[in-house]
Protein backbone atom coordinates (compact mmCIF):
# COMPACT_ATOMS: atom_id res chain seq x y z
CA UNK A 1 0.00 0.00 0.00
CA UNK A 2 1.66 3.45 -0.79
CA UNK A 3 0.46 6.59 1.25
CA UNK A 4 1.10 9.84 -0.89
CA UNK A 5 1.22 12.78 1.63
CA UNK A 6 1.17 16.37 -0.10
CA UNK A 7 3.27 18.83 1.75
CA UNK A 8 3.78 22.27 0.55
CA UNK A 9 3.54 24.43 -2.64
CA UNK A 10 6.87 25.13 -4.29
CA UNK A 11 6.39 29.10 -4.56
CA UNK A 12 4.94 29.98 -1.34
CA UNK A 13 1.03 30.91 -1.59
CA UNK A 14 2.00 34.12 -3.53
CA UNK A 15 3.61 32.29 -5.96
CA UNK A 16 0.81 29.83 -6.73
CA UNK A 17 -1.70 32.57 -6.81
CA UNK A 18 0.60 34.61 -9.70
CA UNK A 19 0.77 31.35 -11.23
CA UNK A 20 -2.56 30.66 -11.50
CA UNK A 21 -3.30 33.83 -12.77
CA UNK A 22 -0.67 33.37 -15.20
CA UNK A 23 -2.30 29.96 -16.14
CA UNK A 24 -6.28 31.33 -16.53
CA UNK A 25 -4.19 34.58 -18.70
CA UNK A 26 -2.75 32.52 -21.12
CA UNK A 27 -5.30 29.76 -21.43
CA UNK A 28 -7.50 33.01 -22.15
CA UNK A 29 -4.66 34.58 -25.05
CA UNK A 30 -4.26 31.16 -26.29
CA UNK A 31 -8.05 30.75 -27.17
CA UNK A 32 -7.57 33.80 -29.86
CA UNK A 33 -4.53 32.02 -30.99
CA UNK A 34 -1.64 34.08 -30.15
CA UNK A 35 1.47 32.35 -29.33
CA UNK A 36 2.64 34.33 -26.52
CA UNK A 37 -0.64 32.82 -24.33
CA UNK A 38 1.20 29.36 -24.67
CA UNK A 39 4.68 30.59 -23.23
CA UNK A 40 2.18 32.29 -20.01
CA UNK A 41 0.25 29.10 -19.93
CA UNK A 42 3.17 26.93 -19.23
CA UNK A 43 4.88 29.51 -16.97
CA UNK A 44 1.73 29.60 -15.23
CA UNK A 45 1.58 26.01 -14.88
CA UNK A 46 5.26 25.49 -13.66
CA UNK A 47 4.74 28.09 -10.99
CA UNK A 48 1.23 27.66 -9.98
CA UNK A 49 0.85 23.98 -9.55
CA UNK A 50 3.98 22.80 -8.69
CA UNK A 51 4.40 20.82 -5.55
CA UNK A 52 6.14 18.87 -3.18
CA UNK A 53 5.03 15.38 -1.62
CA UNK A 54 6.11 12.57 -0.27
CA UNK A 55 5.18 8.69 -0.87
CA UNK A 56 5.46 6.02 1.82
CA UNK A 57 5.23 2.60 0.33
CA UNK A 58 4.41 0.97 3.50
CA UNK A 59 4.88 -2.84 1.92
CA UNK A 60 8.03 -2.33 0.58
CA UNK A 61 9.44 -0.39 3.53
CA UNK A 62 10.84 2.59 1.22
CA UNK A 63 9.64 6.15 1.01
CA UNK A 64 10.24 9.00 -1.45
CA UNK A 65 10.63 13.11 -1.36
CA UNK A 66 9.29 14.33 -4.92
CA UNK A 67 8.40 17.87 -6.63
CA UNK A 68 5.85 17.74 -9.07
CA UNK A 69 6.27 19.84 -11.82
CA UNK A 70 3.59 21.37 -13.20
CA UNK A 71 1.61 19.34 -10.52
CA UNK A 72 1.69 15.55 -12.00
CA UNK A 73 5.59 15.39 -12.91
CA UNK A 74 6.97 14.04 -9.75
CA UNK A 75 10.74 13.77 -9.65
CA UNK A 76 12.62 12.18 -6.89
CA UNK A 77 14.01 8.99 -5.78
CA UNK A 78 13.07 5.78 -3.46
CA UNK A 79 15.09 5.40 -0.47
CA UNK A 80 14.82 2.12 1.49
CA UNK A 81 14.59 2.36 5.25
CA UNK A 82 17.03 0.90 7.22
CA UNK A 83 16.58 -0.61 11.00
CA UNK A 84 18.33 2.25 12.13
CA UNK A 85 16.23 5.03 11.13
CA UNK A 86 13.54 6.64 13.00
CA UNK A 87 10.55 8.28 12.94
CA UNK A 88 10.30 11.85 15.04
CA UNK A 89 8.25 14.70 15.21
CA UNK A 90 9.25 18.43 14.42
CA UNK A 91 7.64 21.86 14.84
CA UNK A 92 8.23 23.91 11.24
CA UNK A 93 7.96 27.74 10.85
CA UNK A 94 7.71 29.14 7.60
CA UNK A 95 7.19 32.42 6.46
CA UNK A 96 6.81 33.82 2.86
CA UNK A 97 7.55 37.74 1.81
CA UNK A 98 6.16 38.94 -1.51
CA UNK A 99 6.14 42.69 -2.22
CA UNK A 100 3.62 44.99 -3.57
CA UNK A 101 4.03 47.68 -6.80
CA UNK A 102 4.19 50.17 -3.76
CA UNK A 103 6.88 48.33 -1.88
CA UNK A 104 5.10 47.26 0.86
CA UNK A 105 5.65 43.70 2.31
CA UNK A 106 3.27 40.83 2.61
CA UNK A 107 4.49 37.99 4.85
CA UNK A 108 2.56 34.85 5.41
CA UNK A 109 3.70 32.57 7.62
CA UNK A 110 2.46 28.65 8.37
CA UNK A 111 2.88 27.15 11.84
CA UNK A 112 2.56 23.15 11.73
CA UNK A 113 4.13 20.30 12.62
CA UNK A 114 6.07 17.78 10.24
CA UNK A 115 6.44 14.24 10.81
CA UNK A 116 10.39 13.53 9.97
CA UNK A 117 12.24 10.62 9.00
CA UNK A 118 16.01 10.22 10.73
CA UNK A 119 18.86 8.39 9.98
CA UNK A 120 21.22 6.99 12.59
CA UNK A 121 22.82 9.69 14.15
CA UNK A 122 19.62 12.10 14.11
CA UNK A 123 19.93 13.24 11.01
CA UNK A 124 16.54 14.65 9.12
CA UNK A 125 16.29 12.96 5.37
CA UNK A 126 12.67 13.55 4.46
CA UNK A 127 9.58 15.13 5.89
CA UNK A 128 6.99 12.43 5.84
CA UNK A 129 3.55 14.54 6.39
CA UNK A 130 2.80 17.69 8.17
CA UNK A 131 -0.07 18.30 10.36
CA UNK A 132 -2.20 21.17 12.05
CA UNK A 133 -1.75 19.97 15.81
CA UNK A 134 0.90 18.09 17.88
CA UNK A 135 -2.09 15.95 18.98
CA UNK A 136 -2.85 14.84 15.06
CA UNK A 137 0.86 14.19 15.00
CA UNK A 138 1.50 12.28 17.68
CA UNK A 139 -1.12 9.69 16.68
CA UNK A 140 -0.25 9.07 13.87
CA UNK A 141 3.37 8.79 14.44
CA UNK A 142 2.80 5.34 16.58
CA UNK A 143 0.81 4.35 13.83
CA UNK A 144 3.13 4.95 11.32
CA UNK A 145 6.09 3.52 12.86
CA UNK A 146 4.20 0.30 14.20
CA UNK A 147 3.18 -0.13 10.14
CA UNK A 148 7.32 0.59 8.91
CA UNK A 149 8.40 -0.98 11.96
CA UNK A 150 10.58 1.71 12.89
CA UNK A 151 11.63 3.13 16.38
CA UNK A 152 10.35 6.55 17.55
CA UNK A 153 12.13 9.68 19.05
Amino acid sequence: MIIKNKLDHSFGPAGTSAGIVLFVAGTGITLFYSPFGIILLVIGAFVGFSHSCTWVDLTRRRVKFSNHLFGFVPTGKWLPLEDGMKLGIKRSNRSWRAYSRSNRALDTTENDYRMMLFDKNGKEIVPIKKYPTLKAAKADLEELSNELELKTM
